[in-house]
């Protein structure tokens, strides 16, 4: 995993040349939107519990099988690892948000969820569910405009969305 200033210089490095400037001219925008990042990565860390715990209390609700006698879900043991697989989603999504590139999440979380979750009989559909529910939570507070930096965010509520929407893929 390489940040984008890292990614470009051995790119650059790579071919022989200099940075461009339009590769400099990105990386100025990156960092001008730092603080808009770094605002919602604080504002979905702030508010992880409840995210996580409001999508897994919706997913249950909509599928009651899962947390019925034999369910995939039954038993809190069950429960707890499907709440911390989501917390670890979820911690990963920011990451890239922050980052600004979907590597980290790929290289470190996603890569191999799928298979694992074939191998444990974890139903994919569900815990795609649950991560879309967690997406639309985390959008809403994200997007919520008191006390954040002024401007606009949707380009950035964009690439968020994109990330859970990848993470949903993953894994459904």
């Amino acid at each position: 995993m390489l940040d984008a200033f890292t990614k470009v210089v051995s790119q650059a490095d790579m071919n022989g040349q200099l940075v461009s400037n339009a590769q400099i001219d990105a990386l100025l925008a990156m960092v001008k939107e730092g603080a808009k990042r770094t605002d919602v990565v604080n504002r979905i860390t702030g508010s992880s519990s409840t995210i996580v715990t409001n999508a897994a209390r919706a997913l249950f609700e909509e599928q009651p099988q899962l947390i019925a006698p034999g369910g995939n879900a039954y038993t809190n043991r069950r429960v707890s690892a499907c709440m911390r697989d989501m917390d670890i989603i979820l911690r990963y999504v920011t990451y890239a948000v922050f980052l600004g590139d979907a590597s980290v999440l790929d290289d470190r979380c996603l890569n191999g969820l799928r298979e694992t979750y074939l191998a444990l009989g974890v139903p994919g559909s569900s815990m795609a569910t649950s991560i879309l529910k967690m997406k639309d939570a985390a959008i809403a507070i994200a997007n919520d405009r008191n006390g954040i930096q002024p401007g606009d965010c949707s380009a950035l509520m964009s690439e968020l969305a994109s990330y859970f929407d990848r993470a949903a893929s993953a894994v459904g």
